[in-house]
């Protein structure tokens, strides 16, 4: 069979696999957003300024993984190349799901996304991830654009400062030094950033990908949560003393009313 032709079938295929993926992960993200259920409501953790700002973050870490995706795709860095085409399909999948399908531009924004050179690795073993993704990255170049501008509609719209984003800006700069001084690849130097960061230390925790993720996962999970528990103690101080005094208050009132 022609060469070319085998190829064309390669990429209807994939293209296939890539929307039978969309249609069970998308009814399972649809299922899990849409559940009642009180575990699955964030404000049921977080205080209400606080699911302000983990919204404002989660633009931010979008577009700092749409850039590592970038990143490894041009790097290509070999022994990561599992690892690489499982986050590739994740964050291709997610931006398809959750991806508004009524404009036609959208339609084939969905054909771009198709990570073709995973999927060559995952279904026919030949790994031309680091030239056949090349494709993705003015596609995710252009959703940094996108969940920039969702960042920046959110935080106007709710009055919110943007005070983040110099965080982010520490930590992206700290990346992007620790990488190139350090000679490491880009998981190496966000951990070592995150520790840094953190107070964990300036070394890699974790001899694998997946304890590395899991670390990240652990030092910005403990942040963010501690910083939860800071806030919704402040909050729970500030209540008490406020109703102390307006219970005060309304004595007052009570006592010059008898009077």
């Amino acid at each position: 069979m022609d060469l070319s032709y085998m190829r064309i079938l390669e990429f209807v295929a994939e293209i296939v696999v890539f929307l039978i993926l969309m249609a069970i992960f998308g009814y399972v993200y649809n299922k899990i957003k849409n559940n009642p259920h009180r575990l699955l409501n964030p404000s049921e953790y977080f205080p209400e300024d606080e699911l302000h700002t983990l919204r404002q973050i989660f633009y931010l870490i979008m577009m700092a993984l749409f850039f590592m995706n970038i990143l490894y795709s041009l790097v290509f860095i070999n022994e990561d190349l599992t690892y690489f085409v499982i986050f590739d399909l994740a964050i291709s999948l997610y931006l398809a799901i959750t991806l508004d399908k009524s404009s036609l531009k959208n339609k084939i924004l969905i054909f771009l996304l198709v990570p073709y050179g995973s999927l060559t690795y995952v279904m026919f073993h030949n790994s031309l991830v680091g030239i056949m993704d090349l494709i993705h990255v003015p596609i995710f170049l252009y959703f940094i654009k996108v969940y920039y501008d969702k960042f920046m509609e959110y935080t106007e719209s709710n009055g919110l400062g943007i005070t983040i984003i110099l965080l982010f800006a520490l930590v992206f700069v700290s990346f992007i030094i620790t990488q190139m001084d350090e000679a490491v690849n880009p998981l190496d130097a966000l951990v070592m950033v995150s520790n840094a960061f953190t107070s964990n230390g300036y070394a890699v925790l974790g001899s694998s990908i997946p304890g590395k993720i899991n670390s990240l996962f652990l030092v910005w999970g403990g942040y963010i949560l501690s910083g939860v528990g800071t806030a919704t103690l402040t909050a729970a101080i500030l209540i008490r003393h406020f109703n102390h005094r307006f219970d005060e208050l309304e004595e007052m009132i009570k006592k010059n009313n008898d009077e």
